[in-house]
């Protein structure tokens, strides 16, 4: 039978191990260790050999635990089958939470996800069986809180497909999000690769108050380090404020590190997080974690790569947006803003929840700033919207009462799913196009993110300050000081929100939505319809010709900020995640075009027309052509789906090349055997124009930090030479030749 919980032999043998490991890293390193390198070199598979050099060595490690959501693990689980083994060879589970889609409240909008999804969701269910992952069906949560709830312990590493898997950092764990390939590595039972991360430290001084919630803490930093100060790094919290914030509070936090670009972020081990543990059934756990507390906090003395501190006793509640998550505005401020930048004053919609912000905490004071409204005969003046995380948060806080509060003042309950917070949100009160104001507990706010109009101005902030502004019906309303007009038509103001961090009559579990793989399961047969539009069975990608790159076209040069939204979006294509093929319609399709200004219209140099990228990008693939991508800084943030490098591979997409990238997207293309190259000179980017033929030379010698060389041959018989950097090492170059890390892993099998 296959493992899959974290039960307490099972954290017990991953302490001894990094135990053992640790007293080799000590004896060679020779200095005090942060928390993160703790977890980090205390799962190195060789630490007797392996090369330690912070953000430069390449580190192979052994995650304790994989975790899937439904729309990642669909192209996740089509690579596993390939590998031939009988069974993931550590713990995995899979989350379906992505494929609800929101729209008129839980129960009709679960009821209709299970009709339209029922063979992805019967996919994914007999994969689990088959090969010994645990299924969380439909309507269990969003997979982070049920990742904290369940699976997460301090100390642990785990691997997640989804770039929010840092949550269970509050847990003391360091948990990174990857793409798929990267996930299949470690379900075959190979060590993870990853470059050794630089260390950011945050220490907190004083103490939360008031208004000001975890949420705060993030949205600051964010405001500090912006979109990418984070790449390369993991954000570790210490100092004395750390324990005036709650154990999901301290999920919060690290979640939306994300945001970012942090690899993860993590907390040290404490008495909040020994209190959760024992309020999710998991006192022993806690009591391990305890005896092991040495080596789950940062030595005395060890130094971090960069130092930010933030003093949580002055620290305001913020709004961050819109179309970006690192535009912090304070509280006190935001309203002048609202006004200096012209965004819609109205609030059209509040949104609390996600996997970021939907704990009981949040739930508790949320509602406590609802319930004084009602107390004056106030509802919510704009649409609000609550999504609980869990199954476990919804029946706790029906039982408890807060749902029946955010139910009196207005709210709608929509289901245990991530809903509008991915763009699965059906949404009537708006035409496409028009401009509008809408304020989330979210973590992501990028044009078109939550409901596919580039014209929603998203914001950003805590549960408590959304249902604020609900309230009120407008972005200008500050409720440290305004007050709000009761029914009686006497003004009152609104008092700090309050409200337990854990549940007094302990957590109820609600319905049961998890499967476990049965006993006997050699028999279970997984089966695609071969004319499915969800689903197809993947076809390995072609190896490397052995030869420089030549006469290919650019099939778009993007401008500003592409992410993997702008790559591959989400909303209605997700239904298409476990087929390559049709979700490749949606390449690039949010991307603008530099050489016209223009989303999804890109010269076909065949034709010397204009056309939409997939088909353009089509037309070359079915001509022989080969095509790059040119871009802009922090290429590919946001999300980790790996579909945003696979869509390029499978239509023929041989590099991209851009003035830097974010983190998983690099190792996603690298993993799937696409060039990602940066140019040594981000100037050299406006030298590329849209006529060109390009030539990638020195192949032959591809080797760890020797840059290619890019030839633009110009339509007027000009032509340019252009270094190109990388970061590939030798195992990754290997990919590249291969094909893919997946045609590399399936031909040493092979030979095995």
């Amino acid at each position: 039978m296959a493992q899959i919980d974290s039960t307490p032999s099972f954290v017990k043998a991953a302490y001894e191990q990094m135990a053992a490991r640790l007293k080799v890293v000590r004896q060679r390193l020779n200095r005090p260790l942060s928390l993160a390198e703790k977890i980090v070199y205390g799962h190195l598979d060789h630490p007797d050999q392996a090369e330690i050099l912070r953000g430069k060595s390449y580190l192979d490690l052994r995650p304790d635990r994989v975790a899937m959501q439904d729309a990642t693990a669909q192209m996740a689980l089509l690579q596993f089958m390939t590998s031939g083994l009988p069974e993931v060879a550590v713990p995995s589970t899979v989350h379906c939470d992505h494929l609800i889609q929101a729209e008129v409240g839980s129960s009709p909008d679960l009821a209709r996800a299970n009709a339209e999804n029922k063979e992805v969701y019967d996919f994914l269910s007999s994969v689990c069986d088959k090969y010994g992952l645990g299924f969380w069906r439909p309507g269990s949560g969003i997979i982070h809180q049920v990742v904290l709830e369940t699976y997460a312990f301090p100390g642990g590493l785990m691997i997640g497909t989804d770039s929010h898997t840092p949550n269970a950092g509050g847990l003391g764990m360091v948990a990174i999000g990857v793409g798929g390939a990267d996930a299949v590595d470690v379900m075959a039972g190979l060590s993870w690769e990853l470059k050794a991360p630089k260390l950011i430290g945050v220490k907190l001084t004083g103490a939360l108050k008031g208004w000001t919630s975890p949420k705060d803490v993030i949205l600051k930093l964010a405001g500090i380090l912006t979109v990418k100060g984070g790449t390369g790094a993991i954000v570790e919290y210490f100092g004395p404020g750390v324990d005036s914030i709650s154990c999901t509070g301290m999920g919060t936090i690290c979640n939306m590190g994300a945001e970012i670009g942090a690899t993860t972020s993590l907390f040290p081990f404490n008495a909040r997080m020994a209190e959760y543990l024992r309020a999710t059934a998991r006192g022993e756990i806690a009591e391990l974690a305890m005896g092991f507390a040495e080596h789950l906090k940062a030595d005395e003395g060890c130094q971090y790569d960069q130092v930010v501190e933030i003093d949580l006793s002055t620290l305001e509640p913020h709004i961050n947006g819109p179309f970006t998550p690192d535009l912090a505005w304070p509280l006190s401020r935001f309203a002048a803003a609202v006004r200096e930048k012209g965004y819609p004053e109205e609030l059209k919609v509040g949104l609390i929840g996600s996997c970021t912000n939907s704990s009981y905490e949040d739930m508790e004071r949320a509602a406590s700033v609802a319930k004084q409204a009602l107390a004056h005969g106030v509802k919510a003046k704009s649409t609000f919207t609550i999504t609980p995380g869990s199954e476990q948060i919804r029946a706790t806080i029906e039982r408890d009462g807060q749902m029946a509060v955010f139910t009196e003042v207005g709210g709608m309950v929509l289901a245990n799913a991530c809903g509008p917070c991915i763009g699965q949100w059906k949404r009537h009160d708006i035409q496409k196009g028009e401009r509008n104001s809408i304020i989330t507990s979210f973590n992501r706010n990028f044009a078109a993110r939550n409901d596919a109009n580039p014209e929603t101005c998203a914001f950003v902030a805590s549960p408590e300050i959304v249902t604020a502004f609900v309230l009120a019906g407008r972005l200008t309303f500050n409720p440290e000081t305004d007050t709000l007009p009761g029914a009686d038509g006497k003004p009152f103001k609104l008092a700090p929100p309050s409200g337990d961090s854990l549940p007094r009559k302990g957590y109820d579990p609600g319905k049961a939505t998890y499967q476990a793989p049965p006993e006997d399961r050699h028999r279970i047969e997984v089966k695609i319809d071969p004319a499915s539009q969800r689903l197809q069975k993947l076809d390995p990608f072609k190896a490397w010709e052995g030869s420089d790159l030549t006469d290919l076209t650019i099939l778009i040069k993007a401008k500003g900020k592409c992410t993997t939204d702008h790559i591959s979006a989400a909303g209605p294509w997700l239904r298409f995640r476990g087929h390559l093929d049709n979700i490749s319609n949606n390449l690039l399709i949010g991307a603008t075009n530099a050489f016209n200004g223009a989303v999804n219209r890109v010269k076909n140099l065949l034709t010397g027309g204009y056309d939409e990228v997939p088909k353009v990008a089509r037309a070359y693939k079915a001509a022989g052509i080969g095509w790059v991508v040119v871009g802009d800084e922090n290429y590919g943030e946001g999300s980790s789906r790996e579909h945003a490098a696979m869509e390029p591979r499978h239509l023929g997409g041989r590099a991209i090349i851009v003035k830097s990238f974010a983190r998983i997207h690099e190792t996603n293309l690298k993993k799937q055997g696409m060039l990602p190259l940066t140019f040594a000179d981000p100037m050299d980017y406006e030298k590329l124009l849209e006529d060109d033929r390009l030539s990638i030379l020195g192949l032959a010698g591809f080797a760890p930090g020797v840059p290619l060389t890019l030839v633009a041959r110009h339509a007027d018989g000009g032509e340019d030479r252009i270094s190109l950097n990388h970061t590939f090492n030798q195992s990754q170059i290997a990919w590249f030749k291969a094909g893919s890390a997946l045609n590399l892993m399936g031909g040493k099998a092979k030979q095995s």
